[in-house]
């Protein structure tokens, strides 16, 4: 008896080790024994490469962003000539439509795509592509500032046949006083840009942060329009017919954490949801004898981090208390036993002393990884919930961001 739940607990301690911390060691050491024969992948940096490319803004009710995201897409490092801006206001009612069709005689290059429904950010995508003439598009969100050198950072890998899409990174402007909800956030994101540039050393990123990522024109498919993640499929699908998909540190998207601990959660259910949700319309990328690396990644890096990890965490605590009380032999000692669960309890018991303190807006940065580390696995079970019930809207609902 003793020894089935051994079996099962560490094989949980196992999945949840591999999949947070053992998966970027592993792609670490694979890229080192590559790089020892020679492997490495291409590295595009020509300066005078710089095709038309067409900047889409989904923007739907954004009069609080947009005008400050007009001037920084107008001020961005890259030829006016060869640049495009088309705004999709689908069903903005708060004037965003107006501001930008008043900026239209003044700027050229600026095009509105407007429309008296609000049918969601992918739709708004799907209704630009048509109107997409240039070989490469970006798309970035209405409430998000570019640096200025993101646009040729972006394109210069397309220089290279092989790549499909070329992601930028996500940067949360966390200030000092940040309550633990913005300043994990930040620490999440700035462990994904490490795993993104393993992911790109290796073979391919999987999946893009929607807040800024370019494609070919020519590869981008009509996405489901109740799709919730459509970066991610979109990348994938690109990804999933044979072409690299790139991670570039140095284009990124400036924005503000979300407003509270409630609108965070809300947000990542509804990721976690749409994880779910790709899983099921990906589930050929789960062939590794057609995908090879792609396979390992994807499976690796985001089905096991939605789909395995947040399940084999409450396991792995159930089953140390018998493991703890009985008197057997077994792997470890009852004593041991005692000791891993009382670790596994201080680290709950910080994350919801954490939970306490950021409801009351206390900033502990020693709490800051066991309680974000905790609410990121629980929104993901909220998530899959939330998937079984159904989830059938495209149409975000909007979470507050810090002012």
């Amino acid at each position: 008896m003793k020894l089935l739940l051994e079996i099962f607990f560490w094989l949980g301690i196992f999945l949840v080790g591999y999949t947070y911390v053992g998966y970027g060691l592993v792609v670490w050491l694979l890229i080192k024994i590559r790089k020892a024969f020679g492997i490495t992948q291409p590295i595009m940096n020509d300066p005078d490469y710089l095709p038309e490319v067409t900047l889409v803004v989904p923007a739907y009710n954004e009069r609080g962003y947009i005008e400050t995201k007009l001037q920084n897409s107008l001020a961005l490092d890259y030829p006016t000539d060869r640049l495009q801006l088309l705004f999709v206001t689908e069903g903005s009612t708060d004037g965003t439509t107006e501001l930008l069709e008043a900026q239209r005689g003044q700027y050229p290059n600026l095009r509105v795509l407007g429309g008296s429904e609000r049918r969601g950010k992918i739709e708004a995508m799907n209704m630009a592509m048509p109107q997409v003439t240039t070989p490469l598009v970006i798309f970035t969100d209405a409430n998000t500032t570019l640096n200025p050198k993101a646009i040729r950072n972006l394109v210069r890998h397309f220089k290279d046949p092989q790549v499909g899409a070329v992601a930028g990174e996500k940067r949360i402007e966390v200030l000092e006083s940040e309550a633990a909800a913005g300043a994990g956030e930040g620490l999440y994101w700035k462990y994904e840009s490490f795993l993104k540039k393993l992911d790109t050393e290796l073979h391919s990123v999987v999946g893009a942060a929607g807040e800024l990522f370019a494609v070919r024109t020519s590869l981008y498919g009509h996405v489901e329009k109740d799709t919730l993640l459509d970066d991610f499929v979109i990348s994938l699908r690109i990804a999933g017919h044979g072409y690299r998909v790139i991670y570039e540190p140095e284009a990124y998207a400036l924005e503000r954490p979300s407003f509270s601990i409630n609108d965070e959660q809300k947000r990542k259910v509804r990721i976690a949801a749409g994880g779910f949700q790709a899983i099921g319309r990906l589930k050929y990328l789960l062939n590794i004898f057609r995908h090879g690396w792609l396979t390992f990644q994807y499976v690796s890096h985001r089905a096991m981090r939605w789909a395995v990890a947040p399940f084999c965490l409450p396991l792995i605590l159930l089953l140390n208390i018998p493991l703890a009380l009985l008197p057997q032999e077994g792997v470890l000692s009852a004593p041991a036993y005692r000791l891993i669960l009382a670790a596994q309890l201080g680290f709950y018991a910080a994350a919801l002393v954490g939970n306490v303190l950021e409801n009351r807006k206390i900033r502990v940065k020693l709490l800051f990884v066991p309680y974000y580390f905790s609410f990121m696995n629980w929104c993901a079970i909220l998530g899959y919930m939330r998937y079984r019930r159904g989830t059938t809207s495209g149409i975000w609902e909007k979470v507050r961001r810090a002012e």
